[in-house]
């Protein structure tokens, strides 16, 4: 079956994870997406860790679907491939140093007048004006930055998402503002610029702390695993083992004083009448909650909260969600092939049965590299001389 992208052209100079996480996301739909790298070096992403049969965790996830091409862009010759692969391309994808693209002549205002159908998206820290635009910008930078570090962590101490989070925020609007540029031009027939920034992508998922924290109110406290603001929601010791457990509402309270601790009477504790009231004397009642578990097993505790239909959750750990049985019975595991041999992946999150995702292989450094040339009408000689040069 068609994909949604099928027959659209991306040419990206991208490394780390936002932007090549975005192209991805448009190769799973059925893109072409062509990979520009350094030549002997690559996305420096390849290089991170040695994790997956040798290759890096991070580019195994974020590359397959790809052609990598490697080009020295501030060749003369490389600006040429460069600037004749932009001819047949509906989109034009570049995370480099701010400013980089800029000087390499692959501004939107650059290449707009040549080709007025081209899509430019730049992702970059901070976006493309204001006083922060030149700052370096890596992922846990703009975490801090952003005032994520402020309300995640214990109270002792901030910290980090465990995932690249900031990054993934920044691919995600890149990928969907990519989207919508695309049914844009289909409307109008002219190309236009996306300016994704990292910081505002950051701020922009920090939505309820921000407003929890409006006019001056105290912000969310920092609260380990456990939610800052709703109780009791995070997890909780039982005899062999943590429970993770929440609670959304007053029904859903009554259920877990009578169903799971077997107290009753909590119901109508005056300290615990709602929300604010179980936020504000949550020692009080954790010290209850512990109390009650102490004597159950995660199994028992896990029964009786099923039972009274309150959220629960395992707290799993990388290998658990490997072998996740969800995940299993719904067959979101495939392979895919790499230069090192097939390894499993997880398919696209948005099942449907409108058309199968592209799954292909994540590619070597420089693989596509030649073939790519020749179609766009480089004879083996002239690739031999580039390759003499160190133009690609």
């Amino acid at each position: 079956m068609a994909r949604p992208l099928d027959g659209v052209t991306i040419v990206t100079l991208e490394h780390a994870i936002a932007a090549p996480f975005c192209t991805r996301q448009l190769a799973d739909l059925g893109a072409r997406v062509i990979k520009v790298e350094r030549p002997g070096v690559g996305d420096f992403a390849r290089a991170y860790d040695e994790r997956v049969q040798g290759m890096a965790s991070h580019f195994v996830w974020t590359n397959r679907s790809k052609e990598s091409l490697t080009l020295d862009v501030k060749q003369p010759v490389a600006q040429e491939v460069l600037a004749k692969l932009l001819e047949d391309a509906d989109v034009l994808v570049q995370n480099l140093a701010p400013g980089a693209a800029a000087r390499l002549g692959l501004s939107f205002e650059a290449l707009h007048e040549k080709h007025p159908r081209l899509i430019v998206c730049d992702i970059s820290g901070y976006g493309d004006d204001g006083p922060y635009r030149d700052k370096k910008a890596y992922d846990l930078l703009i975490q801090s930055e952003s005032g994520f570090l402020s309300v995640t962590g214990s109270d002792a101490e901030p910290a980090k998402a465990g995932c690249s989070i900031a990054d993934i925020a920044a691919g995600m609007y890149a990928y969907t503002g990519i989207l919508a540029a695309l049914i844009q031009r289909d409307k109008t027939g002219k190309g236009s610029r996306i300016d994704v920034s990292m910081l505002e992508s950051m701020v922009e998922w920090m939505g309820y702390p921000l407003y929890y924290a409006y006019e001056g109110a105290a912000p969310p406290p920092r609260a380990g695993a456990a939610h800052a603001t709703i109780y009791p929601y995070g997890p909780f010791p039982a005899s062999d083992g943590t429970v993770m457990l929440g609670l959304q509402n007053e029904r859903e309270w009554g259920a877990f004083c009578k169903t799971v601790l077997e107290r009753p009477e909590l119901t109508t504790d005056e300290r615990f009448a709602s929300n604010s009231k179980r936020v504000a004397n949550r020692v009080a009642l954790r010290a209850l909650i512990v109390e009650g578990f102490s004597s159950l097993t995660v199994e028992q505790v896990v029964q009786r909260l099923d039972r009274a239909q309150i959220a629960n959750a395992s707290v799993n750990d990388m290998h658990d969600v490997w072998d996740h049985p969800q995940l299993k019975a719904r067959n979101r595991w495939t392979k895919v092939p790499t230069p090192s041999g097939l390894i499993p992946a997880l398919l696209p999150p948005g099942k449907t049965e409108a058309y199968a995702p592209r799954m292909d292989a994540v590619p070597g450094l420089g693989e596509n590299t030649d073939a790519i040339l020749q179609g766009l009408g480089w004879s083996s000689e002239d690739i031999a001389s580039m390759r003499s040069a160190g133009a690609i």
